[in-house]
């Protein structure tokens, strides 16, 4: 069952980072919502839809430029948050950065009982299912968290809160992904914070699956989502990558990986602070600084 909407309160204040330790002396963190009832996951039940494979171009880039934070982590704790109905990219999460970490651990929590319970069925070494929710029950920090078409279900006022609260659980070093995408991946957005601020929004778009990049916009997290109005900086950013992307179309004939590479480079060129290079580029991918288009 879907919970109704509820409004996520803030953390009291005076209670947000209160420190308890279990009988075997680790050391975990007990966050007070505020009001709420002790041991209560913190967040709403959520539709849960998900399909295979959904989230391999986040994978991709967690592998590939973040592959550092993993194999440099004192703890290879990965949280994959409200993984869904099914567990399948949470199983493909712990395949795919078992490759850059054998020992890699990933849990993924659910904030629904039945979900958590199916998905043990699936639990190996390494890879494990726990019901939670925004407060990350789990001994130890993370150094990954993704938070995949969840946010986008709240109240965009709730977005800061919620940020705060998984920010507040990360390792040193760590990086928390707040992302939306379509139903099977063609289109993917996401925001990358560390334990101080939101870094960088990345788009990830399957060549083939757009006539304009801008229609990424129905994709954008929550934080942005409703942003998408003139005056706002990531309609400014969507409208230069259209009129970038069209002023490289002699290249169509090249390939769109040489189109979309032309793009990048323009709006780098014209002072956007477009990360990478074109080895991520050609994927279909690009990421900018947050202060570009984060809301005004």
């Amino acid at each position: 069952m879907v919970q109704k909407a509820e409004r996520v309160a803030p953390p009291h204040p005076h209670v947000v980072d209160k420190r308890v330790v279990d009988k075997r002396g680790a050391d975990k963190r007990g966050v007070d919502k505020g009001g709420s009832r002790a041991g209560r996951p913190v967040g709403n039940i959520t539709r849960g839809t998900t399909n295979p494979n959904r989230m391999r171009r986040l994978d991709r880039w967690l592998t590939g430029t973040q592959a550092w934070r993993l194999r440099t982590a004192a703890d290879p704790l990965v949280v994959d948050l409200g993984y869904g109905a099914s567990p399948a990219t949470a199983v493909e999460l712990f395949d795919r950065l078992s490759v850059i970490r054998p020992d890699v651990r990933v849990v993924g929590i659910e904030i629904e009982p039945e979900r958590v319970r199916l998905a043990r069925e699936l639990e190996r070494p390494g890879l494990s299912f726990q019901l939670g929710g925004f407060e990350l029950p789990v001994p130890g920090r993370p150094v990954l968290v993704r938070a995949f078409n969840v946010l986008r279900q709240y109240e965009e006022a709730d977005v800061a809160a919620i940020w705060r609260l998984v920010q507040g659980r990360l390792a040193p070093g760590g990086l928390f992904i707040d992302g939306t995408c379509d139903e099977i991946g063609r289109r993917v957005t996401w925001v990358a914070l560390d334990a101080e601020r939101p870094l960088s929004l990345s788009l990830s778009m399957r060549f083939g699956s757009f006539v304009l990049p801008s229609e990424v916009a129905e994709r954008l997290p929550k934080a942005l989502i409703h942003r998408n109005v003139p005056g706002e900086r990531i309609q400014l950013f969507l409208q230069a990558m259209d009129k970038a992307w069209l002023e490289a179309a002699p290249l169509a004939s090249f390939g769109n990986r040489q189109r979309w590479t032309a793009m990048c480079r323009s709006l780098r060129d014209g002072g956007w602070p477009v990360q990478d290079g074109p080895s991520r580029w050609r994927l279909g991918e690009l990421t900018v600084g947050w202060d570009a288009v984060a809301p005004g």
